[in-house]
């Protein structure tokens, strides 16, 4: 029992390390796709005008202090509920991991409104800006301004797009593998890097449009009369899909997906790497 909780302290710490260098490695690809997603041209013209008129490269970084919350937020939510719910009924263990996933999410939500208001904030016009300091500034003036209903504003898109992303990878990346490795006779390097670009491309086709809305839903402001122009997931859909057709809600994928791909890649060598780790730690508890 001594030795399983080392080995989960262990992987929960070097896993939580290895998600926050995803973040802060793939922040730019991120920020480029929001700005995408809100009609500021392409992705060269948009790397371009920020190197230019925003501060250099600091500025694909902006809302970067929610990351630095939301991984470990996440972590500690995730994990910790878990294990205050397992205590209670541990033969019940599979239905409070779900309730603490959804807890972890419930956390992550306000961070993220937070963090796309922050990234967004530059393409509206100065006198529309909410300049934001910070993730704790942002959340603030957002229940002072809007209510604490509005921190969960894009609720039922985030929901869609993280079902369908999360089905789409899994369900395609073990085929994909198995292909790679035993029709095709690659390694199991490449059969994994291969089934991480296979499986992110399904992830993204299903879960970009989810994306977008969200985006939409999150940064949008009242007009004079202080109506949004937007009532919710369908009402933002339909207008969208109006105006730009369904090329519309795939503005932004070679970011969104050489983002998601790259997460994947990293997400499945730690899974390699921690594999030798729980040995050796096995090893020196036998000792």
């Amino acid at each position: 029992m001594e030795n399983g909780k080392k080995r989960e302290t262990v992987n929960h710490a070097f896993i939580g390390a290895c998600s926050m260098l995803s973040f802060t490695l793939l922040q730019p690809l991120d920020m480029i796709k929001v700005r995408m997603q809100l009609g500021q041209g392409s992705g060269v013209q948009i790397a371009s005008n920020m190197l230019k008129s925003e501060g250099g490269y600091a500025a694909f970084y902006k809302g970067f202090s929610a990351t630095l919350i939301k991984v470990p937020l996440l972590n500690v939510a995730r994990v910790g509920s878990h294990s205050i719910f397992a205590t209670i009924a541990i033969e019940e263990n599979a239905k409070y991991g779900i309730t603490a996933g959804i807890m972890a999410w419930a956390c992550r939500m306000p961070i993220e409104l937070a963090q796309i208001r922050m990234q967004a904030d530059a393409t509206f016009p100065t006198a529309h800006r909410r300049n934001y300091t910070n993730v704790f500034n942002a959340l603030n003036r957002v229940i002072a301004d809007e209510g604490v209903r509005a921190l969960w504003r894009g609720l039922g898109p985030t929901l869609a797009k993280d079902c369908v992303q999360a089905n789409g990878t899994v369900l395609s990346y073990f085929p994909s593998y198995r292909y790679l490795k035993d029709s095709l006779g690659c390694g199991d390097t490449t059969s994994m890097i291969g089934a991480s670009a296979i499986s992110s491309f399904f992830g993204c086709g299903l879960s970009l449009p989810f994306d977008y809305v969200k985006t939409q839903l999150q940064t949008m402001q009242p007009d004079a009369y202080g109506k949004y122009p937007y009532t919710g997931l369908f009402d933002c859909a339909r207008k969208t899909f109006k105006t730009g057709g369904i090329a519309k809600f795939y503005s932004g994928f070679y970011f969104y997906y050489f983002r998601l791909a790259s997460s994947m890649m990293m997400s499945w060598f730690v899974v390699k790497l921690l594999r030798p780790l729980d040995a050796s730690i096995s090893e020196c508890s036998v000792k």
